[in-house]
């Protein structure tokens, strides 16, 4: 008897193939299909850990005590939608075949499905076999209406459960209210969030850099943890105040619940408060402020993650300042003379979030290695059932 378990179950789906199919073209679209079921594994990272592949789907699973923010969640979904996309595009670019399974590519998408429930886990052969009726919902909630009532093509649905218990109740707000209807479940309250729009907000975005010319100070430390754990414990006040060297923080401005270009950390240092305005938001990768230093003068602080073979190394970078003259000449004084404070400060966060992180338990289990043949039997099968 398996022991229940309460957390969040995970599905990302390809949809659209069904143009692939034809007999003399069986072969390229397993390929097509193989590759992206590859980079949906490659994405699905710890807190998720992947149950096992379902032709074109892939489902894993999170447990509570081991989750993230839930901002951080989306915006792990975020990423994977636009790193599909983007698979997408090349495969159009580089096209040189002219059979259907190639021309069709771009009718490709992905559909995500977040539900929070109680589960147990049954180990079947070398994967973890999700059974109750939560998993029953989340599966029966693949076929829907979704598209049919909202128009989206590509989405995540989220359950109220999931909704509440990630903390999304504000974020919400930027997504379409749905109900599906199911015999023996009855009425299911869901939230869309359209996938599109998110795709062409990144793609069309410029990121804000700090020019080598401008660099003022750089300091960085190697942390034992990926990036987008990093990340979770980088937006968080209560570990970022570590960091910046403040007494407190708190974060103003939300853009409907969530931390976006626009909203600002309030630090307090004693009597003194920095502003500190995000300028730049591009989650697990890179993060800029614009500091309020001194009256009427300004300095970018650039957060980079780039991962490393044991885990995460964190640049924070400094621009020279800009302002009146005398004001910019104290401030890159003072950012020089106080290099060892920052780089102390930033081995101290480094300290904290691997204690902390510890203390939970450790990271989470990181994906299964998933054979490339296993992969690509179950698009056979996917396409085979089509």
């Amino acid at each position: 008897m398996t022991t229940p378990k309460s957390g969040y179950l995970f599905i990302a789906d390809i949809t659209g193939y069904t143009a692939f199919l034809s007999a003399s073209e069986l072969e390229h679209a397993q390929d097509t299909l193989s590759t992206l079921l590859e980079l949906l594994i490659e994405h699905t990272r710890p807190p998720l850990v992947i149950s096992r592949l379902a032709g074109d789907a892939v489902i894993s699973y999170a447990l509570q005590e081991k989750f993230t923010q839930g901002q951080t969640f989306v915006e792990m979904i975020e990423n994977t939608y636009v790193a599909f996309r983007k698979a997408i595009e090349l495969m159009v670019l580089n096209n040189t075949c002219q059979c259907n399974a190639c021309a069709n590519v771009s009718t490709l998408d992905l559909k995500f499905f977040v539900h929070y429930g109680i589960f147990g886990l049954q180990r079947l052969s070398a994967h973890d076999e999700l059974v109750g009726s939560d998993v029953i919902l989340i599966h029966r909630l693949l076929k829907n209406h979704v598209t049919e009532k909202t128009g989206s093509r590509a989405y995540t649905l989220y359950t109220h459960a999931a909704i509440r218990h990630m903390g999304l109740e504000d974020i919400r707000a930027t997504m379409m209210p749905h109900t599906e209807e199911y015999e023996h479940l009855g009425e299911v309250q869901v939230w869309i969030q359209d996938m599109h729009p998110v795709w062409e907000q990144k793609r069309a975005a410029t990121r804000v850099t700090i020019p080598p010319e401008r660099i003022g100070l750089q300091v960085e430390a190697e942390i034992a943890m990926p990036p987008h754990l990093v990340w979770d414990y980088l937006i968080q006040p209560e570990f970022r105040k570590t960091l910046i060297g403040s007494d407190s923080q708190r974060i103003l401005n939300r853009s409907h619940g969530r931390v976006a270009p626009g909203s600002a950390y309030q630090c307090f240092h004693g009597k003194r408060i920095v502003i500190q305005t995000v300028l730049e938001w591009q989650p697990f990768e890179q993060m800029t402020t614009e500091d309020l230093v001194m009256p009427d003068t300004y300095a970018l602080v650039d957060y980079r993650l780039i991962p490393t073979d044991t885990g995460t190394r964190l640049v924070q970078t400094f621009s020279k300042a800009r302002g009146p003259l005398l004001r910019r000449i104290l401030v890159q004084t003072i950012v020089s003379m106080s290099s060892k404070t920052y780089q102390r400060d930033i081995e101290a966060f480094k300290k904290q979030v691997e204690s902390d992180l510890a203390a939970r338990g450790g990271a989470p289990q990181a994906a299964a290695k998933i054979p490339f043949e296993e992969i690509s039997e179950a698009a056979a099968a996917s396409l085979a059932n089509t």
